[in-house]
């Protein structure tokens, strides 16, 4: 099989290569692995391979037993460990990191039979919504080399778009996979709290705003991995029910009944809006109603300004408790020059924010949780951009030196303008992804889908909510607009478009 043929097929058609005895595993693995070498110098979404081990793991597989034997795939710098493989999430601290086992969500993969074949580039501990970490360098869009692919999983956005794997292991804590997904022509579904596997060693992440899943070329891969990745853990702190059919056959059945469905092009934060990503909007919308939904521009009651500096508080608490937990590890105090100022300014931040304000911020996501949960009583689904812009230039949202410096003042600042400093640390790529957060905190579902190109080129999402537990209805529609016209995927993505395949 060659690179244009490989590139050709998502991973439930290469599976079914495999089991027909039509291309081997080995053959996909060197298609992989040709492919990452040709493009992955430039774009750098792929930061450390293991051919060695993948090759010896190829014995291992059972095409017959695994519905993924033999099918590349790489996986996210951060929660995707592989036992005894550096898992470093973008960090200087982490280089020396060795995990001693297996996530629970890698090994439901493995179990799967795919084939690790690297880890990806993401931010220092997955704090920003592009990938450009100190420690690897900036991971470039293949639609076009002088912009971001994302984040915080831009690096196996970018590894999908580029054809060096058909899906990728992806995270989400704040968009982290409708972001990317956007900004790359990629889908990007975003779960239900819960419903995928968690640790070891944790129940939650990032006090259950965080779930761990994929990027996919093909909506039927990412309603396949679902299938696979739906898990009841007794361990875990979230759970939801399991979906009784097979996301991959149930995605075909269309919308049977008449949907009520609200949209907004509005931030919920109040910053702009690209008169691109509105037109997204409006089109689907558009379409939405030729296919016999009703279409109502309506917004929720969610304070969305103030749920960012919930969110943010959490980001405070979280990176403050990593941080004190390594500094036990290390027998050391951590400094400034060991971290990246994100991650500092956070540090410090939350030293200072207590227990109760800790749980009181906890506790507007279940207002927020609430009011949704009201809202879709209405309302079906709701439809907003899944980004404000296309993809930010390489470097714009990465901290100036002088910026820096400013920032460094957090130490001594009181606490509440600590926070202040906080938010306006993340107003700058905030005014490109105010939408993806809400999601995060409730818990639902959502997705971007790749429906339109800006007058650049580049691609940019619409993002659909649903009510918690119903990925199916998000996949229903999905599916749906792959087979419109709308739908862009990889159509016009040069750096595939010169492979002749797509």
């Amino acid at each position: 099989m060659n690179i244009s043929e490989y590139m050709a097929h998502d991973a439930v058609a290469l599976s079914k290569l495999i089991k027909k005895k039509e291309v081997s595993a080995l053959e996909l693995t060197d298609a992989a692995f040709s492919r990452l070498e040709e493009v992955n110098p430039e774009l750098n979404a792929v930061i450390r391979t293991r051919k060695e081990k993948v090759l010896q793991e190829i014995g291992g597989i059972d095409i017959e037993r695994q519905p993924f034997a033999g099918v590349p795939f790489v996986l996210k710098d951060i929660s995707q460990a592989v036992k005894g493989e550096p898992l470093t999430a973008g960090a200087k601290l982490l280089q020396t990191y060795i995990p001693k086992q297996d996530s629970n969500w890698v090994a439901r993969m493995r179990e799967a039979g795919f084939l690790f074949i690297g880890h990806t580039n993401t931010p220092e501990y997955g704090l920003k919504n592009i990938s450009e970490p100190e420690l690897y360098g900036p991971t470039k869009n293949p639609w076009n080399k002088a912009y971001s692919a994302g984040g915080s999983s831009g690096g196996s956005a970018a590894a999908v778009a580029a054809g060096i794997v058909p899906v990728a292991g992806a995270s989400d804590g704040g968009g982290s996979i409708r972001i990317p997904a956007s900004f790359t022509g990629l889908f990007g579904l975003k779960p239900t709290r819960g419903r995928t596997p968690v640790g070891p060693g944790t129940g939650r992440q990032w006090q259950g705003a965080s779930i761990d899943f994929v990027l996919s070329r093909t909506v039927r891969d990412s309603a396949a991995l679902l299938d696979i990745l739906q898990v009841i853990q007794p361990e875990a702190a979230f759970q939801t029910p399991l979906f009784p059919g097979r996301y991959v056959e149930d995605m075909k059945e269309g919308m049977n009944r008449c949907l009520k469905i609200a949209f907004s092009v509005e931030s919920p934060v109040g910053t702009p809006v690209s008169d691109e990503a509105k037109h997204a909007v409006h089109k689907t919308v558009k379409w939405l109603e030729a296919q016999g939904h009703h279409i109502e521009e309506q917004t929720h009651d969610v304070d969305g300004l103030r749920l960012m500096e919930n969110y943010y508080l959490m980001n405070c608490g979280e990176i403050s408790a990593m941080i004190a937990g390594m500094e036990k590890t290390l027998g050391r105090p951590i400094t400034a020059e060991d971290v990246e100022i994100v991650t500092w300014v956070l540090n410090e931040a939350g030293k200072k924010v207590t227990a109760a304000e800790f749980t009181a911020s906890l506790a507007s996501w279940d207002k927020a949780a609430a009011q949704m949960a009201a809202f879709h009583k209405t309302f079906d689904m709701y439809v907003t951009p899944a980004a404000a812009f296309q993809a930010p230039k390489i470097g714009e949202l990465t901290h100036t030196q002088k910026e820096a410096e400013e920032l460094m003042k957090v130490s001594g600042m009181e606490k509440d303008e600590q926070q202040a400093l906080v938010y306006d640390m993340f107003l700058k790529s905030l005014t490109y992804t105010p939408f993806t957060q809400l999601a995060n905190l409730t818990g639902q579902p959502a997705m971007s889908v790749p429906v339109h190109l800006t007058k650049d080129g580049l691609p940019l999402g619409v993002q659909f909510t649903a009510p918690k537990g119903k990925e199916h209805w998000l996949l229903r529609m999905a599916y749906s607009l792959e087979q419109s016209d709308l739908w862009v995927g990889m159509k016009g993505n040069p750096m595939l478009a010169s492979e002749g395949s797509m």
